[in-house]
């Protein structure tokens, strides 16, 4: 632990499971004063107890990313408790439906999209009005995928909502910067978290599927959530002051090959 988020407040959102999480921590680790929003209050609860001993802080706040009254709530809740807000980190996601696009249904289609990308948009649009109203500054860093450059079969509302959150992030980078604002998009690979445990469980073979997955891997594994967790810290922190508008893969070498 280095401090390097001493200081600074932070939301963090989809903070109660896998990379929220130990993003969550580990920025409070360094310092900084979290707000993570989330669905799950006994989670929640949890992660605020677990952050206890640290330099920095936890606070949960429950909320939606769907409802902009949510968001705008832990932006306020931020500045109220840090002082200011520094950092937002648009990272609350699902999957959504699996299956052939002509298959999927619109309800399907709008849930994952107004999670994803409408929960991207909300996020970033409340920390910029907050950022400009203390007069500029601050890191936005939201969360796409490999599948924000890439297509995997079968998961087509999936990609498409990642897709747009790598171009809503360049988009903001290059109108916000006259106001000192920064927006990057960490795009990571698989990682070990309850989402692609949910994945495997509903496989016929999860060991077979989860070796499956391993074996396209470089390195022959998925990511732990605190290896991505660092890509974030990185992005957030002022040793990335001349970082914008770009995207870090973090995806152990996967998508560098062909076959």
């Amino acid at each position: 632990m280095s401090g390097r988020m001493s200081g600074k407040g932070v939301v963090v959102t989809g903070a109660t499971k896998g990379l929220g999480r130990d993003t969550a921590l580990l920025l409070a680790g360094e310092g900084a004063t979290v707000v993570g929003v989330g669905r799950d209050a006994g989670d929640g609860a949890s992660l605020a107890s677990e952050a206890g001993g640290l330099p920095g802080r936890v606070e949960f706040l429950r909320g939606d990313v769907r409802d902009e009254g949510d968001v705008q709530a832990a932006v306020t809740r931020c500045r109220e408790v840090a002082g200011r807000l520094d950092g937002m980190v648009a990272n609350a996601g699902i999957l959504g439906p699996e299956g052939p696009l002509h298959e999927t249904t619109e309800a399907q289609w709008d849930e994952v999209n107004d999670i994803n990308l409408k929960g991207a948009f909300l996020c970033c649009k409340h920390a910029i009005l907050a950022m400009r109203e203390q007069g500029g500054g601050g890191s936005i860093v939201t969360i796409g995928s490999i599948l924000s450059l890439t297509a995997d079969p079968f998961i087509s509302s999936y990609t498409a909502t990642k897709t747009g959150v790598l171009g809503l992030t360049k988009a903001i980078a290059v109108d916000y910067a006259k106001d000192g604002i920064r927006a990057n998009c960490v795009l990571p690979g698989d990682m070990e978290t309850p989402m692609i445990r949910s994945y495997f469980a509903g496989q016929p073979d999860p060991v077979a599927a989860r070796a499956e997955m391993e074996g396209t891997y470089p390195v022959g594994r998925l990511a732990e959530p605190r290896e991505v967790a660092n890509a974030i810290l990185f992005l957030l922190s002022d040793d990335s002051t001349f970082v914008s508008g770009t995207h870090l893969l973090v995806d152990g070498a996967l998508t560098a090959k062909t076959y």
